[in-house]
């Protein structure tokens, strides 16, 4: 009658046995909901701190931080309502047609001499 239950399924069900016998048969059903109820503010504290990672690093993308501002600024782009990344393309343009002119005027002098 009792070889259905294995040697795991005979541990479970004592520790159910204990647990009714401390507790008893009232307070189970608040034990079990306060239970359900960490749980569920775990799996939302988990999920939260994900959601909260990816929206600093969103912002991160999007803020232009201060060495990006002070790049632009020094090769005179404007930097007002930009986002990084438009800043960062427009420096790079920037400092390609600036070494582009560098290259191509140092080729003038060169022939030249």
């Amino acid at each position: 009658m009792y070889l259905w239950l294995g040697g795991q399924e005979w541990i479970i069900v004592l520790i159910a046995i204990v647990i009714l016998l401390i507790w008893g048969p009232t307070k189970l059903p608040s034990l079990a909901r306060g239970v359900g109820e960490a749980i569920r503010e775990f799996r939302k504290a988990v999920s939260g701190a994900g959601e909260r990672e990816e929206k600093r690093a969103a912002e991160r993308r999007e803020e232009p931080d201060n060495k990006v501002l002070e790049m632009a600024r020094a090769l005179g782009i404007p930097v007002e309502g930009k986002t990084r990344e438009q800043l960062l393309d427009e420096i790079s343009k920037k400092l390609s047609q600036m070494r582009g002119g560098v290259s191509s005027s140092s080729a003038h002098q060169q022939s030249a001499v």
